[in-house]
């Protein structure tokens, strides 16, 4: 059984119950973001690719400042909706907060010639050890958000006691536990307008990685895929040391792996997310390390609230906060509208 801590409890916008809706306003709902004032950072990965971190900071930083490390979904980058609204909220609280973009996403265009996939979970531990380098003597925690997410679960049950880099904890949010069950609700009357969405952006990058890489690329240009499916199938696959997609779907999952882990981790999941189904993740055995928090309501990234406590009603930014507090408690600092989750 899941428990849900009282300032967990999320009651949507009443205007927006309807997780569709929750879902793409979360993405689309219009704001005026702040202008870029990162700092980028290249990393050079084993396989000759590189990865891009964007790191932005508090006016008055000093090295002692709790870090943050964000990492993006499916198809995002740096500069994403949730990625910059969260940043920005986290530095105006006194955060570091480095901004990964996965293999050619963002600023990482033209710098990988493999593609991104839910297995790459050694990406986030290049990106951990190279903020390690940086500021050996601060602890990081890591917040993942739907493939982001699926891909810090798999560094967790991979990596077992051992730290990475300076990671402290984990929160993963909305991640897809078994990319074979999202395969077949893309099947279903609904789940088929993210698909051809998530394909359509998919196969976008993958054109994109064959004009700065085109011995990458076929002899023979195909039609564009009319499935996200097939895309996993013809090129994530081959590419990434998978025999097919169904091979990648199951080496790549990291709901069987939950029982594994070692290390905190907090998921926070929506019951009527409408692009990964939660229920494999109510299903899957897990250790004590991971705390599972579900909302009824709240879609994909969603989480518009009604009137609250919150200064605002993008309620998962500040459970973000919340979730941590302790860290920067220990750092010394202060910072409003904040509890600390219970355990499960």
């Amino acid at each position: 059984m899941t428990y849900t801590p009282p300032k967990w409890a999320f009651s949507p916008h009443p205007l927006i119950a309807n997780g569709h809706a929750q879902t793409i306003l979360g993405i689309h709902w219009p704001r005026r973001p702040k202008p870029y004032q990162a700092r980028q950072h290249k990393i050079d990965l084993d396989d000759g690719d590189q990865l891009v971190v964007h790191e932005d900071c508090p006016a008055e930083a000093t090295d002692s400042r709790p870090i943050v490390l964000l990492v993006h979904g499916l198809a995002g980058c740096h500069l994403s909706a949730h990625i910059r609204r969260v940043t920005e909220r986290l530095v105006e609280h006194g955060y570091r907060v480095f901004r990964k973009d996965m293999r050619g996403c963002g600023a990482g265009e033209g710098l990988a010639k493999f593609p991104t996939h839910c297995g790459r979970s050694a990406d986030i531990a290049s990106a951990l050890h190279f903020i390690a380098e940086l500021y050996p003597d601060t602890t990081t925690d890591l917040v993942g958000f739907s493939m982001g997410g699926a891909q810090a679960l798999n560094l967790l049950a991979e990596a077992g006691e051992m730290r990475v880099g300076n990671l402290e904890r984990t929160l993963v949010i909305c991640p897809p536990v078994d990319l074979a069950s999202v395969e077949r609700h893309f099947h279903t009357f609904l789940g088929t307008r993210y698909d051809k969405f998530f394909g359509k952006l998919l196969w976008k990058q993958t054109l994109a990685r064959w004009k700065h890489f085109p011995e990458m690329a076929p002899n023979a240009m195909p039609l564009r895929p009319r499935r996200l499916r097939e895309i996993d199938e013809f090129v994530i696959a081959p590419s990434s040391g998978f025999h097919s997609a169904d091979h990648y779907y199951q080496q790549a999952s990291p709901g069987p792996k939950l029982e594994t882990i070692c290390q905190p981790v907090t998921i926070l999941a929506s019951e009527d997310d409408p692009v990964v189904p939660v229920g494999p993740l109510l299903t899957f055995a897990r250790s004590s390390a991971v705390q599972v928090i579900t909302t009824p309501q709240g879609g994909h990234l969603g989480f518009l609230a009604a009137r609250n406590d919150d200064e605002d009603f993008h309620w998962l930014d500040w459970r973000i906060l919340d979730w941590l507090q302790p860290e920067l408690e220990r750092s010394g600092e202060k910072t409003p509208c904040a509890t600390v989750i219970q355990s499960v």
